[in-house]
């Protein structure tokens, strides 16, 4: 019974790792690539470090495991999501069929500071 849940933890980390690559060739522009990559990326790490915790059965491994992909799952998204800002901020173009835009007119270039939108003028 080990073997089934280590072999469809493992395949299924695989596919998605898999679909993580396929992602970085086939989206049109940064910021689609960050997000599909960090998103399958780290939930394909995840299962494959989970298989290898339960095929070695040690729960000093366990642990380890654990530990790795509760720091995987907190600092993955927090990465891209500093990629993403630093990118927008140095003036990296969005994909021609973005139709929304958040921060458009948000950011002052020359002082560095970002409106909430919120602020009174």
């Amino acid at each position: 019974m080990t073997e089934i849940i280590v072999i469809t933890l493992s395949t299924l980390g695989a596919l998605f790792i898999l679909l993580a690559a396929i992602g970085i060739v086939k989206m049109p522009d940064l910021y689609l690539r960050i997000s599909v990559t960090t998103k399958a990326a780290t939930l394909g790490i995840g299962l494959i470090l989970l298989a290898a915790g339960i095929y070695f059965s040690d729960s000093a491994i366990l642990a380890r495991v654990i530990a790795i992909i509760v720091f995987m799952l907190l600092t993955a998204p927090v990465g891209a999501h500093m990629i993403g800002r630093a990118s927008y901020f140095t003036g990296v173009k969005m994909w021609h069929k973005s139709k929304i835009d958040e921060l458009e007119g948000q950011y002052d270039p020359k002082s560095h500071k970002l409106k909430s939108g919120e602020e009174k003028e």
